[in-house]
């Protein structure tokens, strides 16, 4: 009897060091960024039953067991952090190989820009909040979108604003993203305590069901490590309705040349200075530029006095934006020909002498229209001057 024990605590160790191993050693080289070979594709299968739990196993359950059904169900073992560029909250020497055997990780892969992005993140820091100290630890991958999200103090200062206090490991170069072969802001993987990959989630949404994973993951936790199991909320972490918007309609809209596709009065693709003049009957999700701009791949920048114009059909309007230099320009905000009604504003519209502005600083997602239901109307934004950079439009 005491021979087998030895037998399974040493398979057990062998295990343990391999994942360990796995995870150090199993590093892809950068593909979407046109700089090797082709990204590796995580493919998560769907749950299965076969997997042993604490509910279902009539003995204790072994890491070597969880281990070995991981395997027999086609989980992947998950890839180690790749050529990160930054850590918040965490040191230099943070790895995902000395969590394996200890934690439960939900990787999450975001950019602070993203408003999809910032309608999960209260799902994350209420998970972190609520199961941290039973084992769960959450870790974030920032891949920005654009060359400022790339900035170490753009993103401390969105990890403050958004009260993350979990990890936050900044990848500049893609590298993370590129072992993953990820594609999508946001998208979170969850590794169970042998470090593979059992569960999946792209974008928004099901976030009832990814807390039930938590859960069964840290009771798996807790049997495995031989603790108490810790006591688990039987009702789901419910985030304001105000933090989500739905009813998405119009597309997410560019201005940089590399995919403004929906430019309607100049020609997409084309970058460089440029003068626009607004027509008299815009279509439906379709960007306007009026006057003087010079358009770069990332973003368009006012030349001068401008103007932008949009009929959107959405709940609300976000805008992505910055300026050349370090002063703010104060852009007049209308929406059908009107002020902003102080019921469908968003937090960064204010009124002055009965106008409506938002005043665009530091290069961030600005909200400009949160109105109470979905609707037809024209946004239009009227800029007294140079230097405005323009990203994107998204919509809610």
């Amino acid at each position: 009897m005491a021979t087998s024990k030895k037998i399974a605590l040493a398979a057990t160790i062998v295990l343990v060091i391999a994942a360990i191993w796995y995870l150090d050693s199993l590093k892809a080289s950068p593909g979407s960024n046109g700089n090797g070979a082709a990204p590796v594709t995580i493919n998560v299968p769907a749950a299965t039953s076969s997997l042993p739990s604490a509910a279902s196993s009539s003995s204790t359950l072994t890491l070597a067991e969880l281990a070995a059904a991981d395997q027999a169900a086609g989980y992947q073992p998950a890839i180690e952090i790749t050529d990160p560029t930054g850590f918040i909250n965490s040191s230099s020497s943070f790895r995902l190989a000395n969590l394996v055997g200890k934690n439960v990780v939900l990787l999450d892969f975001w950019t602070y820009s993203c408003i999809n992005c910032i309608r999960t993140i209260p799902y994350l820091t209420a998970w972190y909040a609520r199961y941290h100290a039973d084992g769960l630890e959450i870790v974030g991958i920032h891949t920005p979108e654009f060359d400022f999200e790339k900035d170490y103090d753009n993103v401390q200062a969105a990890v403050r604003q958004f009260g993350i206090n979990y990890p936050v490991v900044l990848d500049s170069d893609y590298g993370t993203w590129d072992a993953y072969g990820n594609q999508y802001w946001p998208h979170e993987y969850l590794i169970d305590l042998a470090g593979y990959i059992v569960h999946d989630q792209v974008g928004e949404g099901n976030y009832d069901e990814t807390e039930q994973e938590i859960q069964k993951l840290l009771a798996q936790r807790d049997e495995i490590l031989g603790v108490a199991p810790a006591p688990m909320p039987s009702a789901p972490v419910v985030v304001a309705s105000s933090s989500i918007a739905g009813g998405i309609m119009s597309p997410e809209t560019y201005f940089g040349a590399a995919r403004n596709e929906y430019l309607g009065n100049g020609t997409p693709g084309q970058a460089g200075e440029q003068s626009f003049d607004l027509p008299s009957s815009p279509g439906a999700n379709t960007l306007y530029l009026g006057g003087p701009w010079s358009v770069g791949q990332q973003y368009a920048e006012t030349a001068g006095p401008a103007e932008v114009e949009y009929q959107y059909e959405a709940k609300g309007i976000y805008f992505v934006a910055g300026t050349a230099s370090d002063t703010p320009i104060t852009a007049e905000v209308l929406r059908d020909g009107a002020p902003v009604p102080a019921s469908a504003a968003g937090s960064d519209i204010f009124y002055q002498d009965g106008k409506s502005y938002v005043t665009v600083s530091a290069n961030r997602l600005y909200r400009l229209v949160d109105d109470t239901a979905p609707g037809d109307h024209v946004l239009e934004l009227i800029i007294p001057s140079a230097g405005l950079q323009a990203y994107t439009f998204t919509f809610g």
